[in-house]
């Protein structure tokens, strides 16, 4: 039996996840700051979100925006803030850590994956920003994440679909490789017909910072 291709929207605010869910998404990424790529979610809105959202409920765990080298206060503060959501119920965590080569920090991000278990973890686009692309791909996971968000190092995933084929290959069943970047409903055809992935990441935002229903729901039907 095929695997069933599955759908994650990212969410800025609490209104996108009703849409997402209402939408037919599997997965919601819940985070803030739309401009900043994502930051960690303010605690009473994934509180909120979690009440009324039956499928999986992610959170982004990142402090600030910018580059994904953070210090040590820093580094606490997505521990605590790990702890505490994984205290209200959510499904799992997104994040990533690299060092200020932009090789991945396996310290500290075994340390997060190992603080959030058994819940899962995915590591976002922070890895577009490594160089050693086979390296680094071993290396998220060695560090334990179950799913790999990435445009395989471009802009987005459709300019990216030779890398992602790639990674796919080079992953095998051993973490799932989640194209995300730009993907919208009028290319995920294409980049599911060339990637083969299953996991498709989308904002399906057409305008604003709220997610668009209709996008979701488009690009939930090429997915089925």
């Amino acid at each position: 039996m095929s695997k069933k291709y599955q759908l994650e929207i990212a969410c800025f605010n609490y209104e996108s996840t009703l849409i997402a869910q209402l939408g037919g998404a599997d997965r919601i990424e819940l985070c803030n700051h739309f401009q900043e790529g994502g930051t960690t979610p303010d605690y009473t809105i994934a509180a909120k979100a979690r009440q009324h959202i039956l499928i999986n409920l992610f959170v982004m765990i990142r402090p600030r925006g910018g580059n994904f080298v953070y210090t040590d206060d820093e580094f606490e503060q997505m521990k605590k803030d790990i702890a505490h959501f994984k205290s209200t119920g959510i499904d799992g965590f997104v994040f990533g850590i690299l060092h200020s080569d932009n090789t991945i920090n396996l310290s500290q991000n075994k340390t997060l994956v190992e603080l959030a278990s058994p819940l899962p973890c995915s590591f976002h686009r922070a890895f577009d920003r490594t160089i050693n692309h086979s390296h680094s791909l071993e290396a998220v996971i060695e560090c334990g994440f179950q799913t790999l968000l990435t445009s395989g190092f471009a802009s987005s995933a459709m300019l990216g679909l030779h890398h992602l084929t790639s990674l796919i290959k080079q992953a095998g069943n051993r973490i799932c490789i989640m194209p995300g970047g730009g993907v919208r409903s009028d290319n995920i055809d294409a980049i599911k017909n060339n990637t083969k992935a299953f996991y498709y990441h989308s904002s399906a935002i057409i305008e604003g910072e709220t997610a668009n229903f209709d996008e979701v729901k488009a690009l939930k039907h090429h997915l089925i």
